[in-house]
């Protein structure tokens, strides 16, 4: 790796900076990190790069004389999530004195790919990217790698490959487990009660994990007989075992993933309540991946006239989810504070760029190596703390939505 001197007054500088908060002790990541921040950033649009840089699929190699010394490789431009991960890259390095460059792969491996690459070309030191394809993205960090840069993994385990260094993530296995856990504890009382599953990606390792998570606490509510599982053939098939295997996981995944894809999401949904009769509708529990998924199947059960209720989950309190948790369309969301976890990277990108040792607290196995990882706590969502864990936080303006009390 090319070695930058760093002056004194930089130094202190960024670690000042790293100190100035991103999250609330409710959703902050573990104490024992030294790096966690304990006040909200505010944004200065002064210390972000040029937007139509950092929108742009790839990059011009020769927009900084001086070369970026952070490169960062987004999924997409189009949910709200990444673009709020975006502004708190720009932020943090920026106030941390480094330069920076954001890009976007817009669902494509082969984008990805060209993205790590014009990042290479411009001199980067540490590369911060969240996967659109955990293995397919393997080959574009092992040409980083080849040319002495560290890679950190941010959101998703990029696995088969050697050349992930750190991995910063949330913890995924929780987020699937506080989602079956909320469904049992809000679930109609009795026996033989619907249950929908949805999921990620199957490309995506977090999908996988989410999943393993909430089938840890509902598979005993499955075998016995309190939930019956109505979209999953394969689920039925291995509803009495209390763990999979990865290839077990898949056969589940292959027929109920919304590959993230909200349209997607609303075509299964469809057939899957045009295919079943009356007796698997009425009250039901639905296993919502995350908001974008969530709305659209919530849309689609709302409006089937033999569903009496629905019990929809999600995750990353999106703005629209937020909305729809206070107008009771969504039942929940996992609140993923993207604040911390982008701090948390940018404590590690910039641990290496001064020669340290990041601090980590577990490890990955991503089926080549164990990879040294820093988790960030998540915190479940309902109408009965929005304010709490989003408003009084700091994380949204109540401004942005009606009906809050």
């Amino acid at each position: 790796m090319k070695k930058k001197l760093l002056s004194l007054v930089l130094a202190a500088t960024m670690v000042s900076s790293l100190l100035v908060g991103c999250g609330n002790d409710s959703t902050s990541a573990n104490s024992n990190s030294t790096q966690n921040a304990s006040d909200d950033v505010v944004v200065d649009d002064s210390a972000s790069v040029d937007d139509s840089a950092s929108t742009d699929n790839a990059a011009d190699s020769s927009s900084s004389s001086d070369g970026i010394q952070v490169g960062v490789v987004l999924p997409t431009k189009d949910e709200p999530r990444w673009l709020q991960d975006q502004a708190q890259f720009e932020k943090l390095l920026g106030d941390a004195g480094f330069t920076s460059q954001v890009l976007f792969s817009q669902g494509s491996s082969a984008t990805e790919k060209t993205n790590v690459e014009t990042l290479i070309s411009q001199g980067i030191d540490v590369l911060i990217i969240c996967a659109q394809d955990a293995s397919a993205a393997a080959a574009a960090v092992e040409a980083a790698k080849a040319e002495g840069i560290t890679v950190i993994a941010y959101d998703r385990l990029i696995t088969g490959t050697d050349a992930v260094d750190y991995y910063v993530t949330f913890d995924s296995f929780s987020v699937g487990a506080a989602q079956g856990q909320y469904l049992i504890d809000n679930a109609p009382s009795g026996s033989g009660i619907p249950l929908y599953l949805y999921s990620g990606a199957v490309t995506d390792n977090n999908a996988f994990i989410f999943f393993e998570g909430a089938w840890s606490v509902l598979q005993p509510k499955i075998a016995d007989g309190t939930f019956v599982i109505a979209n999953s053939s394969e689920a039925v098939a291995l509803q009495d075992k209390a763990e999979l295997t990865r290839d077990e996981e898949a056969s589940i995944l292959g027929q109920i993933t919304t590959d993230w894809d909200f349209n997607v999401a609303k075509s299964k949904a469809e057939a899957h309540l045009t295919a079943v009769g009356a007796e698997l509708k009425g009250d039901v529990v639905v296993l919502g991946p995350n908001d974008g998924t969530a709305r659209s199947i919530a849309d689609v059960f709302a409006t089937d006239k033999d569903v009496t209720s629905y019990v929809v989950t999600g995750q990353d309190a999106e703005i629209a989810s937020v909305q729809y948790v206070i107008d009771g369309k969504q039942s929940m969301t996992v609140f993923k504070d993207t604040r911390t976890l982008a701090a948390d990277s940018v404590a590690m990108a910039v641990s290496v760029l001064n020669g340290e040792t990041p601090t980590t607290d577990s490890t990955y196995d991503n089926g080549n190596k164990d990879v040294a990882s820093k988790q960030t706590d998540i915190v479940v969502v309902t109408q009965d703390n929005v304010k709490s864990a989003l408003i009084d936080s700091g994380y949204y303006d109540a401004s942005e939505f009606t009906g809050l009390e």
